[in-house]
């Protein structure tokens, strides 16, 4: 009995589907559909396209007007539909490529050919044992530097650069080069070369991804060549009717099917203890989590256990919610919680009959009066003022779990600038306990005591029965907002074993200057298991620029006491530059704002407008926005806590920094006070904010300093 021939899809082809008159796209869905069904089926007529450099690329009839592209190799049963267009299109794009096998990573690679006969390209490089002898002859002779000189066909072909794109790669003397050839490359190609221009060196960019280069390849097996992480970045096999029409019908969710092959590799395949994936905002990181926590709840999950998705946000946790009901079953739903942090918290402390209530806003009702209070108590001949004794308890009693005099007495205060002896911590101790007291007599609790006292009791191997949850494993998204005692918490809530913790976020994302932690102090071991994502699929590069630039001398960490870079963050897309302006007060914001919106409502036609949000820096300002964008006749919507987005895209969101954190948009429109933008030693906290509010922006953005 022979084997159901092989059936994959290309991103190009799902790209392209989505563009399509409706008409067209339903009548191209059918063809697909029966395609998938029988591909060699006698009803099919493979046609071959007379200028096409690859005989494997054929063309069949979807009607008169359109054709649809396929590879049909001539031995093997593995179909792949390429691309489909008007017939003389679909011709021009198939004489333009190939369908090959990297002979040293085993990747499926669509290669544009039409480019590897232009002559006038860059001077062709030396190869590196002639450059070598040439130095050595000649050594005062100018040798023009090319970026990968040095590295051999080898090397270039492991980083998943076509072979036959191997002597022009050598041609490249600068990366604004590489950046014009983006589009034409295969993405880990694109990736791995501009880590080596950055400063990498091949062993390091393999090592990264895993990657192996040791193999035989066989450059027909194209049923081999699907199944590597590479080649399901922009492949994907379909294996029945239902998985092609579910595919089909959301041919813009590509987050679902297509992972770059680092994504792939870090959400499948067993790990041996934690691990944390850093990247910049756009790099795929909660998709990447979503897809690690599927793959966990679906090969890693036993009966009566599951998988806790957490992050810091309320509607993010929504918004995550709703995303993985896209990509799971029913079935692999039930084997996941979704909740962000201090929800999980609150219904823990119910479960256990914990009768306090959590405090997030000291500045409020009951915690108001706690903190009064106990600042009542405080010695003034030392002539500290009451920030300070609210700095110290959040960076140093709350972050470190501080609970006596004598702990105090011993705790690092690394950062907090005044210096206290033995003596004056001898002083300043009273007015933290007093707090905790009144805190406690109103049946309150501040929720970093809460997260130490959580993990406390999940630690206690004396307790009879003992406190055991139901996660077999937690992943962590947006990790750079939770604190020591969150992150110890967490390390608490799982057992010690192989996938128990998945952690991603971005240091450059830390909004709350108090919860800087590092891993390790935390329980958290992620030595070897450390990755970091590189590509910025969502923010154009004109505003990942600005964004990056607002953070220049900012301190930034790696969530584990190290330093973080931006010299290897890109991204892929490109748009127009970003729109800065200084207003002169709230009138003057709100004209301008209203202007831009109509501009791009006029832009995209019959009164419509893609999705849009401003992004203010205060509750404030943005109700202001709102109250003036709802007057003049927009549809609009304001961003809370507890809900999702409205799912009318010509709706425009009005959201704060820290609300909007976590979600994207076509358009943003930023509105800073211009305070934000002073000393980076003194605004560290203000502009990542900003950084964030920007990097919400797929297509377009202004910042409004007001």
């Amino acid at each position: 009995m022979s084997l159901k021939p092989k059936v994959a899809l290309s991103q190009d082809f799902l790209l392209k589907l989505s563009r399509l008159p409706a008409s067209v796209q339903s009548k191209v869905m059918k063809w697909a559909v029966m395609f998938q069904s029988n591909p060699q089926s006698s009803g099919i007529n493979y046609e071959k396209i007379e200028k096409a450099r690859d005989p494997n690329l054929k063309s069949i009839r979807i009607d008169d007007d359109w054709r649809g592209i396929v590879l049909k190799p001539d031995t093997g049963d593995v179909y792949v539909l390429l691309y489909v267009d008007h017939h003389d299109e679909a011709y021009r794009w198939a004489e333009r490529r190939q369908l090959t096998i990297n002979p040293v990573t085993g990747a499926m690679q669509i290669v544009l050919v039409q480019e590897l006969v232009m002559t006038e390209v860059a001077p062709v490089p030396l190869k590196p044992e002639t450059l070598v002898a040439a130095r050595a002859l000649a050594p005062s002779v100018e040798v023009q530097k090319f970026l990968y000189a040095d590295l051999s066909d080898h090397e270039l072909m492991s980083l998943g650069v076509p072979q036959d794109w191997v002597g022009r790669i050598r041609g490249l003397a600068s990366e604004e080069a590489l950046d014009a050839l983006q589009m034409s490359l295969p993405i880990e190609a694109y990736e791995g070369l501009f880590l080596i221009a950055a400063g990498d060196t091949v062993e390091q960019v393999l090592n990264s991804r895993e990657t192996r280069v040791d193999r035989s390849i066989n450059p027909q097996d194209f049923a081999l060549a699907l199944s590597t992480p590479e080649s399901q970045s922009r492949f994907v096999v379909v294996d029945d009717d239902e998985a092609m029409l579910a595919i089909m019908n959301a041919p813009l969710a590509q987050w679902r099917i297509f992972l770059h092959p680092t994504q792939h590799k870090l959400a499948s395949g067993n790990r041996t203890g934690p691990v944390r994936v850093l990247g910049g905002a756009g790099t795929g990181k909660t998709v990447l989590a979503m897809h690690r926590a599927k793959w966990l709840a679906e090969n890693k999950t036993p009966e009566g256990k599951k998988v806790l998705f957490t992050t810091f946000t309320k509607n993010l946790a929504l918004d995550i919610e709703d995303n993985l009901k896209t990509l799971c079953s029913p079935k692999t739903m039930a084997k996941m919680e979704i909740r962000n942090l201090d929800a999980w918290v609150h219904g823990f402390m119910r479960s256990r009959k914990l009768e306090h209530k959590i405090v997030y806003d000291r500045s409020k009702d009951g915690a108001y009066q706690a903190w009064q209070a106990a600042l009542a108590t405080k010695d003034v001949s030392l002539d500290l003022s009451d920030a300070f004794y609210e700095q110290e308890l959040e960076q140093v009693i709350m972050a470190h779990g501080v609970t006596t005099r004598d702990e105090y007495r011993a705790v690092r205060r690394t950062g907090r600038g005044v210096i206290l002896s033995r003596a004056k911590r001898d002083a300043v101790w009273p007015v933290f306990d007093e707090y905790r007291g009144q805190l406690s007599s109103r049946k309150l609790k501040e929720v970093d005591d809460a997260y130490r006292e959580i993990a406390t009791l999940l630690n206690n191997e004396t307790l009879t029965p003992r406190v055991t949850l139901p996660f077999s494993a937690i992943v962590v998204d947006e990790t750079q907002d939770f604190g020591p005692q969150a992150l110890r918490m967490l390390r608490a809530m799982v057992g010690r074993d192989d996938n128990d913790l998945f952690f991603v976020g971005d240091g450059h994302q830390r909004i709350y200057s108090r919860h800087r932690a590092a891993m390790s102090k935390c329980g958290i071991d992620i030595r070897g298991r450390s990755k970091k994502l590189y590509l910025n699929y969502r923010t154009t590069d004109e505003i990942r620029r600005l964004a990056v630039a607002l953070l220049e001398n900012c301190d930034v960490d790696d969530l584990d006491e190290g330093h973080d870079e931006t010299r290897r963050y890109k991204s892929l897309s490109h748009g127009p530059e970003p729109l800065v302006l200084e207003v002169d007060g709230m009138e003057s914001a709100i004209k301008h704002a209203i202007d831009c919106a109509k501009k791009w409502q006029a832009q995209d036609g019959q009164d419509t407008l893609s999705s849009t949000c401003l992004i203010a820096h205060s509750k404030s300002v943005r109700d202001a926005l709102y109250k003036q964008f709802t007057n003049a006749g927009f549809k609009t919507s304001v961003i809370e806590a507890n809900q999702n987005l409205a799912t009318d895209s010509t709706y425009i969101h009005f959201a704060t920094m820290h609300r909007a954190k976590g979600l994207e948009f076509d358009r943003v429109i930023v509105v800073a006070a211009k305070s934000f933008f002073g000393d980076p030693l003194d605004t560290n906290s203000q502009r990542k904010l900003i950084y964030v509010a920007l990097t919400r922006a797929k297509r377009e953005a202004v910042l409004l300093k007001l």
